[in-house]
């Protein structure tokens, strides 16, 4: 499919959030006008405004959702899906669709990161499962299998099918994904979105060379993941 060139929409706040963002910030005002009406004094106002409007401010920015567009060609490209700091790379054996060796990258994402989640490589959706599970805490090994996460898997115009799954957390507790069946699908293209803290998987083929490394950070859609065999 190659680099494409097209005009994204622009979008400053995620509407996963817009509804969150308003009724949070309306509750707000409305104590703050009841401790202004009922003068239980200025520190009590104040203090309350400090503390509110900051947790305000936190969750304003977990919603943020930037326009992004990836810059290059995308033959054979897999870029990052989420904002987050690279936890693994390493082959590992995926017995549930692949049952074989697969090269895993994984990025977690704290509080302070940009939730949306973008499509790793251009293709085809081939399908999309959701799994039940546990809630540990996404950073930890057992957590890509154990808890609870949504499987989606692309087949890429080269053939080669890639696993993108999304992670629930300790805090995590609604995975959203937009991905349909059958339908295509582009970087720069959101895949989902994911509330609180969490993680996203990336299994790929053997003979994919990782462009990361642990520790490492990402920024969604624009850090080059790795690149598939040829």
């Amino acid at each position: 499919m190659g680099k494409r060139i097209r005009k994204l929409k622009k979008q400053r706040i995620h509407r996963e959030g817009t509804g969150t963002l308003t009724y949070s910030m309306a509750c707000i005002a409305a104590v703050a006008f009841l401790l202004h009406w009922f003068e239980v004094g200025p520190a009590v106002f104040w203090a309350f405004v400090a503390v509110f409007g900051t947790v305000w401010a936190i969750v304003l920015n977990f919603y943020r959702c930037p326009k992004r567009e990836f810059a290059g060609d995308t033959e054979l490209v897999v870029v990052a899906p989420a904002d987050g700091k690279v936890v693994v790379v390493e082959e590992v054996q995926e017995n549930e669709y692949f049952h074989d060796r697969r090269l895993m990258i994984s990025i977690f994402m704290s509080l302070f990161n940009v939730h949306a989640n973008w499509f790793p490589v251009d293709g085809r959706v081939k399908f999309v499962k959701h799994r039940d599970g546990n809630f540990h805490k996404a950073w930890l090994p057992k957590a890509s299998e154990e808890n609870e996460h949504a499987d989606v898997m692309i087949t890429t115009p080269e053939g080669e099918d890639i696993l993108c799954r999304q992670i629930a957390g300790a805090m995590a507790r609604r995975i959203v994904t937009y991905a349909k069946e059958g339908e295509e699908c582009f970087i720069d293209e959101h895949l989902g979105f994911i509330k609180l803290g969490s993680r996203v998987d990336v299994y790929l083929p053997l003979g994919s060379e990782p462009c990361v490394k642990v520790g490492q950070f990402t920024t969604g859609d624009l850090t080059v993941l790795a690149k598939l065999p040829q």
